[in-house]
């Protein structure tokens, strides 16, 4: 994978010491805004990384870019994956992957015309502690009730409240706690059962976002609760519940520290499977993998499992 970096923004400076440590992915480029150049150029010294423009035009045309992570503010991600796609190059998107489902679909079209793979960057599809509550879950007999809790405190709430409008609080940035925190619960839910049968998004709106809210899924044989808070925090933990026992999540939807079952009457089994020392590097060596390997199947499952989420999405976002 010969990669391009689309921002300068935490994300990308917290994944660039996982990305120089992944065999087979070359670190090619780095866009910023012209404002940020200086920034793209230290981030390229630092990392060994070729080219830093505030050029897109300039990165695309690279013919050493054969893929694209788009990494920048929500609203931006859809028109800059079109980019890359229309000219030539895989794309791996930072969720949420559009604000839309309309914009995923075309981006999916686009995709399939090229032969390109288009990929979301969620990293708890691909934790390993994913996996083994997938494997126990018929373990809890018939599922009753499933909550998620993934809430914190915003750094920069109080600078909301006082009329700052940073990017994750800005409406027509995309900001907000459903695609900010509550995306990861949904991605779980869904990565774990599928599509739900209905949806209900219940969110506490301050100047025309929601900075906290509740996401009801309807499974018609279980019900599910997302939480999702930028205003206010609490223990950050999931439970799934049976008539035979539960599993739990201990701490955040988005990197699955700590996973435990309990079955009723027997003690409670706590495990951490998850090897990498950080959460976002079992998605970038299987991104990597499906590339090299064209794993079509994959790309294609994973595919339609952000679909999925996209069309949550676009259920709950109608109703605030």
């Amino acid at each position: 994978m010969k990669l391009a970096l689309l921002g300068t923004g935490m994300i990308v400076k917290e994944v660039l010491p996982v990305l120089q440590e992944i065999d087979g992915i070359d670190l090619v480029a780095i866009l910023s805004t012209p404002r940020s150049l200086a920034t793209a150029e230290e981030l390229a010294r630092q990392y060994g990384i070729e080219q830093a423009s505030s050029d897109y035009e300039a990165i695309l045309s690279n013919p050493a870019v054969d893929t694209v992570y788009v990494a920048l503010p929500n609203h931006l991600h859809y028109a800059y994956a079109k980019e890359a796609l229309l000219a030539g190059k895989h794309v791996i998107c930072e969720k949420p992957f559009t604000l839309r489902a309309e914009e995923l679909e075309d981006l999916v079209t686009l995709a399939a015309e090229r032969q390109l793979f288009l990929l979301e960057a969620i990293t708890n599809q691909y934790l390993p502690n994913f996996f083994w509550l997938k494997e126990r879950l018929p373990e809890l007999g018939d599922l009753k009730i499933v909550t998620c809790n993934y809430s914190q405190y915003s750094s920069r709430y109080d600078a909301f409240k006082q009329g700052e409008i940073a990017p994750a609080f800005d409406p027509k940035q995309g900001g907000g706690a459903l695609r900010d925190l509550n995306i990861y619960n949904i991605h779980l839910v869904v990565g774990l059962f599928g599509s739900p049968v209905s949806v209900n998004y219940l969110a506490n709106m301050e100047k025309g976002v929601d900075t906290s809210g509740m996401l009801i899924m309807d499974y018609q044989a279980f019900k599910v609760v997302c939480i999702g808070s930028k205003d206010s925090s609490a223990v950050i933990s999931s439970t799934i519940q049976g008539n035979k026992g539960s599993l739990t999540v201990h701490g955040p939807t988005n990197s699955l520290p700590e996973v435990s079952i309990r079955l009723n009457g027997q003690a409670e089994e706590r495990v951490t499977l998850n090897r990498q020392p950080h959460r976002m590097a079992d998605e970038f060596m299987t991104f990597r993998d499906i590339l090299a390997q064209d794993n079509r199947v994959l790309a294609q499952a994973m595919l339609d499992h952000s679909r999925a989420v996209m069309r949550v999405l676009d259920l709950a976002t109608g109703q605030q």
